[in-house]
């Protein structure tokens, strides 16, 4: 079992490769929410990886990530997180540039994908970042989802 999250892994993840591992690796341990992982980090050069995989959750949800992270930069490149139930895609989120909508200014180029219209409805996404890890942000965010997704109990 990985060890838990220490606050070194969270002040300098992108330090170095065994560094964003323990992160990663320790995300089970850290959200219990996670029902199992199938992320990976590939190492593709020196300074550069892969990750990629999917957070399982209840009820079929799954994050399914992928991130290109530099480690001489201590960096992500490039990101899209997709979040699903079964096989319907409910968000996403992705730094592809959109200078002409002007309501996503202030988090540019971060922003996610919301019905209605899901490929063209999109919010800023102010909480994203290449220089920090976005995963605990999203873990939570998604917690904080399934949480308001079940149902309240009625008593009489």
């Amino acid at each position: 079992m990985p060890a838990p999250l220490d606050s070194k892994a969270l002040d300098t993840p992108f330090r170095s490769p065994k560094t964003y591992e323990q992160l990663i690796y320790g995300l089970m341990e850290t959200f219990p929410t996670i029902e199992y992982s199938t992320l990976v980090l590939i190492r593709i050069t020196l300074y550069t990886a892969l990750l990629e995989g999917d957070l399982h959750f209840a009820n079929g949800y799954v994050l399914r990530v992928l991130e290109l992270v530099d480690f001489r930069e201590h960096r992500i490149s490039n990101y899209s997180y997709e979040f699903y139930q079964n096989d319907t895609k409910l968000w996403w989120y992705d730094p592809w540039p959109h200078p002409q909508d002007k309501s996503l200014a202030s988090t540019h180029p971060h922003h996610k994908h919301i019905e209605p219209d899901i490929k063209h409805h999109r919010v800023p996404a102010p909480d994203l970042s290449f220089e920090r890890p976005n995963l605990p942000f999203l873990v939570r965010e998604i917690e904080s989802f399934l949480s308001s997704q079940r149902p309240s109990k009625s008593y009489p």
